[in-house]
């Protein structure tokens, strides 16, 4: 599945309350989701040094499906097509990398 065919088809699960901007909510989502993935995997570092079995794989890639849909749904909101956000961050990337820039900070480096 392409970015953009995962971007319409999630929009149909999008039930959200509208809280002032229509982007907020999926955005305070996608924060609490992407705690969910750390928390995910501080736990297994705490709990079993580390090791990431297929369970863990598991709860993991249903996370990180949630932080997915909490960006389509701020990519959507904000019209903006997700694979051109994808295609937008590899040139920005492979450009830093051709630059020797892909360490360090900044957004213009």
């Amino acid at each position: 599945m392409d970015f953009n065919d995962y971007q319409q088809k999630s929009r149909v699960t999008a039930q959200y309350p509208a809280i002032g901007h229509p982007v907020i909510y999926p955005a305070l989502g996608l924060v609490n989701e992407a705690g969910e993935v750390a928390g995910k995997i501080k736990k297994i570092f705490r709990d079993k040094s580390g090791v990431i079995g297929e369970a863990e794989r598991d709860a993991l890639k249903a996370e990180l499906g949630d932080v997915l849909w909490y960006i389509a749904q701020i990519a959507t909101e904000l019209d903006l097509p997700l694979g051109e956000i994808a295609e937008a961050n590899l040139t920005k990337l492979l450009d830093r990398q051709a630059r020797g820039k892909i360490k360090g900070d900044g957004d213009n480096r």
